[in-house]
């Protein structure tokens, strides 16, 4: 096609420019934090919303702010209809252990580097630069292309849903480019939740449970627990601690036991991973609750609640054992993570997130697991839900893009089902597409961030093209 091939010569001639802008947006170290007067998301995360409108009106684009919760970049069609592009600017904190500046925005090495370079900043230009080029090269979109700018992604999506709230019209279809390639189809159902246990009151001596404490969030896996026990005897901790040795060396694991007087700690260490791949982690609440059950304490009720974990939960990552063990043929198996527990001498409290698939709902996730819980006196407090999304993939969408995908890379790959969660889910008929290619490191959220020159070039043009098509799509 003509017009393409031209956008993409366009492209290469306005490849300097375009990683300019990104190395500048880089540099702007767009944290969250607090608020600062009309500023709702803090001084760094506005200045990248900025940079980002004062560049597109500077290129003739129409901007709209929602009072700096949110915004977007229009390039006008001549008929009805939005096709959109959700992005965001905001990132995650940077941490420790970097080779290079994470705000340096440094371009070496056939690399742009730094945090926000494939989350988000990177596909964000690359999605700007292709609607710069398709206009530049005089294209006239039938659908309007909006490029909208979230700005708290990371963290709550109060801006989003800010800016939904007061925008005059939305999208009727549409990408993130906050995902991976092929394309992300479907993202499965999230629920939070808490199982909660309260506990009989006993005066017996013997091996008290104190306190267990782990994890810092329901969507990771946690890396450490601690349990503080009390022997009212003074003579059981030799015990423990030889047992502490055994399991260690026999389950190959991070576990250790300090005492002092008739009060004793242990602690477990795990590797955290995200809450939607906890097989990729090893969970520290787990292994602490594995090794509790080979004690015996003097309140039967703690006893039988460490049972159930370990037989109802244990190292199990789809909810099988505990009643919701559901799958089906788009999403694959239900993913289940402790994320989280609490517990004294009178209560405990486990924090639970479960990415359940996309043809089920909350509902049918909770009578399962409640129907086991019965049986141990076990409670539900109901947190926090995100209902799935998923568009079939015969559907022109999904059609449209993958098989541009497959035209720039050769790769037949079929569109994906996740349990994470993207700003797809915030506008109907969306789906995420791209910027992680398959087999290509995945940087986001990681020390050392960077994206490549020659996928950055990639996802430009093929993200010119998927506009364009969705743009006169029927």
């Amino acid at each position: 096609m003509t017009l393409l091939k031209n956008v993409g010569e366009k492209i290469n001639k306005n490849q300097t420019e375009m990683f300019m802008s990104l190395s500048d947006l880089i540099s702007i170290p767009s944290v969250v934090s607090d608020a600062s007067g009309d500023k709702p998301f803090g001084e760094k995360v506005h200045e990248a919303f900025k940079y980002m409108l004062d560049m597109a009106e500077k290129e003739g684009f129409g901007v709209y702010n929602a009072d700096n919760y949110g915004g977007h970049i229009d390039f006008d069609g001549t008929d009805e209809g939005i096709v959109g592009v959700i992005g965001h600017l905001d990132v995650v904190p940077e941490g420790d252990g970097w080779d290079f500046d994470p705000y340096g925005g440094e371009i070496t090495d056939g690399y742009i580097c730094g945090r926000g370079a494939t989350d988000d900043k990177g596909p964000v230009i690359a999605s700007f630069y292709a609607m710069k080029a398709l206009k530049e090269c005089g294209y006239k979109p039938k659908r309007t292309i909006r490029l909208i700018l979230g700005l708290d992604e990371e963290t709550n999506w109060d801006g989003m849903e800010y800016y939904l709230s007061h925008v005059h019209s939305v999208p009727d279809m549409g990408f993130t480019p906050d995902g991976d390639f092929p394309a992300i189809h479907g993202e499965m159902g999230i629920i939070v939740f808490d199982i909660v246990k309260k506990f009989d009151s006993f005066g017996e001596k013997g091996l008290e449970l104190s306190s267990v404490k782990g994890g810092t969030a329901a969507n990771s896996v946690a890396d450490f627990a601690r349990a503080v026990l009390y022997d009212s005897s003074g003579a059981g901790y030799d015990k423990i601690k030889q047992k502490v040795a055994e399991f260690r060396d026999k389950r190959d694991c991070k576990i250790n036991c300090k005492g002092a007087g008739k009060s004793f700690e242990i602690t477990t260490r795990g590797v955290s991973a995200h809450g939607a791949k906890p097989q990729q982690g090893k969970n520290a609440i787990s292994i602490m609750m594995e090794f509790l059950g080979q004690l015996n304490f003097a309140n039967e009720s703690i006893n039988d609640f460490i049972n159930f974990y370990n037989k109802c939960i244990g190292y199990d990552f789809h909810g099988e054992r505990i009643g919701c063990g559901f799958e089906d043929e788009p999403s694959g198996k239900l993913i289940f993570n402790v994320g989280m527990i609490e517990a004294d001498r009178k209560t405990a409290q486990l924090t639970i997130n479960v990415r359940y698939p996309v043809t089920f709902n909350d509902k049918q996730i909770y009578e399962g697991i409640m129907a086991v819980l019965d049986g141990y006196d076990l409670g539900i407090v109901k947190g926090k839900h995100q209902e799935p999304i998923y568009v079939p993939d015969d559907d022109p969408l999904v059609i449209t893009l993958v098989d541009i995908y497959r035209r720039y890379t050769g790769d037949g790959r079929k569109p994906l089902v996740i349990g994470g969660g993207t700003y797809a889910r915030a506008v109907k008929n969306t789906i995420a597409f791209g910027a992680q290619f398959p087999g290509d490191p995945d940087l986001m959220h990681q020390k050392n961030e960077k994206i490549s020159v020659e996928n950055m070039m990639k996802l430009t043009k093929i993200y010119a093209e998927a506009i364009y098509r969705l743009s006169e799509l029927d």
